[in-house]
């Protein structure tokens, strides 16, 4: 056997003594030195003699837990990567550790290139770290976002926190506040900033298709399928798998990522073997998960799979200042890419940011100053500037979303029924903020039928 050059001793803490032997030969195969221990006891005796990096720690030990004794680890060393191993039943546990900052968990059974698998991830991750203080911690706001408020610098905190891990990321919050950016974040902040950031709305395409677009398919797989297509877990190798909007995932694809998530293979459609990939998810929803999971549209298994770290956006209106802040910030880089001048926002103009509901968030926000800025030459943004439909957000002048009225038969009053359609659909996402999903929950339709419609009206409107 040949170490590996730059292999340090990985410390196994493993009480059976079977499992401790298959494991052992395989990291030795691999050209690791390993330090076997049955007993928490053994294991911080070896912990403190070898300064090991990489720990691969058994949840259930006999004299202590595993959570007690990587608490204590990650007490005396910090940048230590903590890999737990736990049986299929205790995967709740596991979730729990990654919370208190385990880097990865493996869940038994796995094969070699699993375990190999983890322990390259944990190398890539320690091999960052020296970095990550001038990145990440003398910073306060975290980029691409803007603002200073409490609940963001908490949200900084805590994607600076878990970039640092395997741990998957379970991003939750209102459409338009921000999901996308936060993924990013995630990725752009972690080892893996050098690989592949993938993002691929799950609502926004058609459920006979999302299998396809998410593990590829072999040519001839299906009709239409002409040529080979890698599909978005295999592009995004060495990188990030963002997946939005993942509870309009159907349950049937739910099934195979879950099987994903625990084998790290894929299988495209029309492929007869799997392959290997190294990647970390990354999920968005604005639905709450778990209400979804009590109402039999969410796997329960793949729920507490994916929500290992919770991080949840707060709406623009939750946000205090930073409307403002990322108005005038925009605002002049918008006016930058028009040709035009702006520089702030009239006093008057921030009092009514402050006390609009925002039901939109940020996406809302930026459409408003991309108006404000296309419409006219600056060098400040009045109250007589904003879009006129923008007022009627006001609080005292109009009722919320939700208690406006719906359409009326007035309305429909000869129309085709394709314009009776769109209207009727338009109306609805008007009322909920534009948010798509919300929409098609009223209507009763999938959240990618309402896409697909949106994406054909935009078009048909460019060509008249």
């Amino acid at each position: 056997m040949t170490l590996k050059p730059d292999s340090e001793t990985i410390l196994l803490v493993e009480d059976t003594p079977s499992l401790q032997m298959i494991y052992r030969a395989a990291l030795m195969r691999a050209g690791y030195a390993v330090e076997c221990c049955g007993t928490a006891a053994e294991g911080m005796a070896a912990f403190h003699r070898l300064n090991s990096q990489i720990v691969l720690l058994d949840l259930m030990l006999p004299d202590r837990t595993g959570l007690e004794v990587m608490e204590d680890i990650l007490r005396e060393a910090p940048q230590t990567c903590v890999i737990v191993i736990t049986a299929n039943g205790s995967i709740n546990k596991a979730v729990e550790m990654m919370r208190a900052g385990a880097h990865e968990f493996l869940v038994k059974p796995f094969d070699d290139q699993r375990l190999l698998a983890a322990i390259e991830n944990a190398r890539k991750a320690l091999r960052h770290r020296p970095q990550a203080p001038r990145d990440v911690s003398a910073v306060p706001v975290l980029a691409p976002f803007i603002g200073h408020s409490p609940t963001m610098l908490e949200v900084y905190d805590k994607i600076r926190s878990v970039a640092r891990s395997m741990a998957t990321v379970f991003i939750t919050g209102e459409s338009g506040t921000g999901k996308e950016l936060c993924a990013e974040a995630v990725h752009q902040t972690s080892a893996r900033a050098g690989g592949p950031f993938v993002a691929l709305n799950c609502g926004a395409i058609p459920v006979d298709l999302l299998e396809s677009e998410v593990f590829g398919h072999l040519r001839g797989s299906f009709t239409g399928a002409i040529n080979d297509k890698i599909g978005a877990a295999a592009a995004a190798d060495g990188g990030t798998l963002f997946l939005d909007e993942i509870c309009e995932m159907d349950l049937n694809l739910q099934t195979k990522l879950l099987r994903f998530l625990q084998t790290s293979t894929i299988t495209p459609v029309g492929a007869t073997k799997p392959r290997k990939v190294n990647v970390r998810i990354i999920c968005a929803t604005n639905r709450n998960p778990l209400e979804e999971v009590r109402r039999g549209r969410f796997r329960e298994d793949l729920y507490y799979r994916l929500h290992v770290v919770p991080v949840h956006l707060p709406p623009l209106r939750e946000r205090g200042e930073d409307v403002i802040e990322i108005s005038e910030r925009l605002i002049v880089q918008m006016a930058r890419e028009e040709g035009h001048v702006f520089t702030s926002l009239a006093p008057r103009v921030k009092d009514l940011f402050r006390s609009l509901p925002w039901p939109g968030n940020v996406r809302q926000l930026i459409n408003v100053l991309r108006n404000v800025v296309v419409l006219n030459e600056g060098p400040q943004v009045t109250v007589e500037m904003l879009p006129p439909d923008l007022l009627a957000d006001r609080p005292t002048l109009a009722p919320a979303p939700e208690e406006r009225p719906h359409v009326t038969m007035q309305d429909l009053s000869g129309r085709t029924l394709a314009q009776i359609e769109r209207i009727v659909i338009e109306d609805a996402l008007a009322r909920h903020g534009d948010s798509v999903p919300k929409a098609a929950r009223e209507l009763d339709v999938s959240a990618s039928t309402l896409y697909r419609k949106r994406e054909a009206w935009e078009k048909a409107d460019r060509k008249k």
